[in-house]
């Protein structure tokens, strides 16, 4: 089969891989219809998660057929059209039994193109298949269900959720790919007062506008300051960072009101400075985290009864054998406008 391999820091190879195989009992064989790339992907690709070795099959968001089931899976069987979710999880473990999924003790977590092969190919091997995939419903198309796999429980779960967005609230969401787009989203779910989203590319402005953000700004513009004017000098109620580089980071901080919450959702490849002098006599909650998708299937009935867009993130649509461009595409936002691609078997 065809591969998108990653070859270490800079370097990556749509190549011939190994056909994967059922090496558990629990294990089941998709065939992949539709893929995309994330962000995270991006960061591997710079070197910024050394666990990720030389060799590995990235990917973490697909759409596929079962091919093949082990002897322990009774649930699934050849021909189910399943989201592969990006966590994988073992159902047994302590962390799973509380569902915090991305903690998997027993195996899973996010493993999924990070520990083992990925799902940039066009078959993949997926551990503790029933508890890691997800059955569409019938009318629930490929490209929808694609955006369920990451982003969408990734957004509800750090961001919103963690965040506690409550009724009324400021939410300032830095960052405007396609995890800060989401998070408008699901910020929207819990009805806060305004959504104010901060950018420096004017086409991700534009597309945060068309999410239904309230004010737009670039970090020129003092963000801090148009968001105290905002609330009457407050600051965001919740500041969600959905870029993971630490001047990001930094500036949810500033920008957030006393009593208030800074949701980080980026992955972090440098250190960000925590200014403890300013912010240890603010009352400010800090909260970090994996997702679980433990909200996978809600986020799906909310697909299968229309009260989800989720289309209108993938901007740019290609053949899985055109990997390598829609790699480019997707890592030029600023020349392409790509906010999410999508990759589709032929």
């Amino acid at each position: 089969m065809k591969a998108l391999v990653y070859d270490g820091p800079g370097r990556r190879a749509w190549t011939d891989r190994p056909r994967p195989v059922l090496a558990a009992a629990t294990d089941a064989i998709v065939r992949v219809d539709a893929v995309t790339i994330c962000g995270t992907d991006l960061h591997i690709l710079k070197g910024d998660v050394p666990a990720v070795e030389p060799g590995r099959v990235l990917g973490h968001e697909a759409v596929g057929t079962i091919i093949e089931v082990g002897d322990a899976v009774t649930t699934l069987k050849p021909g189910d059209r399943v989201l592969v979710s990006c966590i994988t999880a073992c159902g047994r473990c302590e962390y799973c039994r509380k569902a915090v999924y991305g903690q998997c003790l027993g195996g899973g977590g996010w493993i999924l193109g990070h520990r083992i092969d990925g799902v940039q190919a066009e078959f993949v091997r997926v551990p503790f298949a029933e508890t890691s995939t997800y059955v569409l419903p019938k009318g629930v198309a490929d490209e929808a269900a694609l955006m369920l796999a990451d982003i969408m429980p990734t957004s509800y779960e750090v961001g919103a959720r963690n965040g506690k967005v409550q009724p009324g609230d400021c939410v300032a969401i830095v960052g405007a790919g396609p995890i800060g787009l989401a998070a408008i989203t699901t910020a929207q779910l819990f009805g806060p007062s305004s959504i104010v989203v901060i950018d420096k590319e004017p086409s991700r402005l534009a597309a945060a506008k068309s999410f239904g953000a309230d004010v737009l700004l670039q970090p020129g513009e003092n963000p801090a300051a148009a968001i105290a004017e905002l609330t009457g000098g407050l600051g965001a109620d919740v500041a969600i960072e959905a870029v993971g580089v630490p001047e990001t980071f930094e500036l949810c901080a500033e920008i957030v009101r006393p009593g208030g919450h800074v949701a980080n959702v980026g992955v972090h490849g440098a250190p960000a400075t925590l200014h403890l002098e300013d912010l240890w006599i603010r009352d400010i909650t800090i909260t970090t985290g994996l997702v679980d998708t433990s909200s996978t299937s809600m986020l799906l009935r909310m697909l299968a009864a229309g009260r989800l867009d989720t289309t209108r993130f993938i901007t740019h649509r290609f053949g899985l054998d055109e990997m390598d461009e829609a790699y480019d595409v997707f890592a030029r936002p600023q020349d392409s406008d790509a906010l999410k691609v999508a990759l589709f078997r032929g």
